[in-house]
């Protein structure tokens, strides 16, 4: 099959590559570089194989249940006390986690965007306005208000495939070792390196994408003889982001920088190594991640919300829109005035670190259920390796919910 087929038959796959591959992605793979060289490769392969397991299943569950996992959680039958826990649980984590992270969004689209133009930064007595995060979150507001999917669809898609140009070539004008490069796909430990192959994993296995996918398989295929077609969907795009990751590790290695205090620093630093050109694709690559990022956010949190709470999931409902919405608006006004919502971001880590390993523990369940997948549900080796990839989501939460409570 063509290349030109291929992207013609993907689905919603590279919304999920849109929404884990923004700033905090690009900061934490160049940081994994400066730090490590190509030695934490091995830990984004893996990254990958659990994130193509797992969103894989959340597809599968979506197109033969035609519901999505807010959805069949709302609907679980069993102690109500307990799937009440979890149904809060996700509306912390996806829903006030998103609005909290939406600033961060936000600023890291205009740090890409400053390396082209730099916006003032409006005075009004004691209040600071940062134009450049008003206006990207602006312009992220009306595109969703739209409510035209398919439209939003298309530019990310087109912003996942520019974005993805733009870091792979960057990784390529750094002409790296590739002796190196494959020796870094040898798995390696350290005390010093386990922080890092945390942050890396995590930064690529995100709870909200799995909701985020199982909704939008659901609207593009109704049959089951389709799950082909989602699954090379999910495979192609989480591939392609993974890859993705790994240039901009391959980036971080070449980036002379000493210190890295934002992901602006990340194309500065590079202006020495091939002068102004890789520095723009750098910066257009940080201004894609975090658009795509600022625009799928809001989009699954509007999702799981009302999918949780029993609401309208059309885009165009007033129950999207004002999920949506209020999640966007939280961002603009963190980001453009400066505010860090601590307190928010402390109580959304900490219900993700809960999150992450119950959610995907249920989900291996309810793929290996024959009520609810027939002929389609988890085979015995299946469950074994969704096991393996639990324990590794396990791990993760324990960090997170770990580094919140002052355990690490």
């Amino acid at each position: 099959m063509s290349l030109k087929k291929i992207l013609t038959s993907l689905g919603p796959g590279p919304l999920i590559t849109a929404a884990f591959i923004g700033p905090g992605t690009v900061t934490v793979c160049t940081l994994a570089g400066i730090r490590f060289d190509f030695t934490l490769l091995w830990a984004l392969g893996l990254s990958i194989v659990a994130t193509v397991f797992l969103q894989e299943l959340s597809g599968r569950l979506g197109i033969v249940t035609q519901k999505d996992l807010s959805e069949l959680v709302r609907n679980q039958s069993g102690n109500r006390f307990f799937r009440f826990l979890i149904m809060v649980l996700i509306l912390l984590a996806i829903g006030l986690g998103n609005a909290a992270y939406q600033s961060g969004n936000i600023s890291g689209a205009n740090m890409g965007l400053g390396i082209f133009v730099v916006f003032p930064t409006w005075e009004f007595g004691p209040f600071k306005v940062l134009s450049g995060n008003l206006l990207i979150g602006v312009f992220a507001f009306l595109l969703l208000w739209t409510g035209n999917y398919k439209r939003l669809e298309l530019i990310l898609v087109g912003l996942v495939l520019l974005m993805s140009f733009a870091f792979l070539t960057t990784s390529i004008l750094t002409q790296p070792d590739f002796g190196q490069l494959i020796h870094g796909f040898v798995p390696t430990f350290s005390s010093e390196k386990f922080p890092t192959i945390v942050a890396l994993i995590g930064t690529t296995v995100v709870p909200y994408n799995l909701f985020l996918y199982a909704s939008l398989v659901k609207k593009q295929w109704k049959k089951q003889t389709e799950l082909p077609l989602m699954k090379r969907d999910i495979w192609v795009s989480v591939i392609l982001g993974g890859l993705v990751s790994m240039g901009i590790l391959i980036v971080g290695v070449a980036n002379p920088s000493e210190n890295l205090e934002t992901a602006q620093d990340i194309a500065h630093g590079l202006s020495g190594v091939f002068g102004s050109f890789g520095t723009y694709l750098m910066g257009f690559g940080l201004l894609s991640a975090g658009l795509t990022s600022s625009l799928t956010a809001p989009l699954a949190g509007g999702l799981v919300i009302c999918g949780i709470l029993g609401w309208d999931q059309e885009i165009k409902s007033s129950a999207m829109r004002s999920s949506m919405g209020a999640i966007l608006v939280l961002g603009i006004i963190f980001s453009s005035f400066g505010i860090k919502p601590v307190t928010l971001i402390t109580l959304a880590q900490l219900a993700n670190g809960v999150l992450l390993p119950v959610i995907s523990g249920w989900l291996i369940w309810a793929a290996s259920q024959q009520s609810l997948l027939g002929k389609n549900s988890l085979s015995k080796k299946g469950i074994a390796f969704g096991i393996l990839i639990w324990l590794i989501t396990l791990v993760l939460g324990i960090k997170s919910v770990g580094s919140v409570l002052g355990w690490f």
